[in-house]
């Protein structure tokens, strides 16, 4: 059941960056000066920002409960998965471009995360 956790805490965070970067850069470019203030409260009282700040919340509750059920040396390598779902869902939705370097980065990753489960 640990790992149920780790993978709501991944998925959660996931969600969370997707939908606070696809609102920021639909509120546009940040103003200079006192119009910032305004422009941070606006996105903040954003429902789907707001999703975003909740999701953070409910990660880090998810992370606790885990902790209860795993080591953290072994749980912990598995929040990397976040690094592979964020640049699938960045392409997917944001349409930010998808790289080789980027990829092959992500493949270390996750061997990494295969290597560091085994122990």
């Amino acid at each position: 059941m640990g790992y149920f956790y780790v993978l709501l805490t991944v998925l959660l965070t996931v969600y969370g960056q997707i939908v606070i970067k696809w609102q920021v850069v639909q509120a546009g470019a940040l103003p200079d000066g006192l119009e910032r203030i305004r422009f941070l409260a606006l996105l903040l009282v954003n429902p789907w920002v707001a999703s975003g700040f909740l999701a953070a919340i409910l990660a880090g509750l998810s992370w606790m409960i885990a902790m209860t059920k795993l080591e953290l040396s072994h749980a912990y390598p598995f929040v990397s998965l976040s690094f592979a779902l964020v640049l699938f869902f960045s392409w997917l939705v944001l349409h930010e471009p998808l790289t080789w370097p980027k990829v092959l980065g992500i493949g270390f990753i996750m061997c990494g995360v295969i290597v560091s489960s085994q122990g």
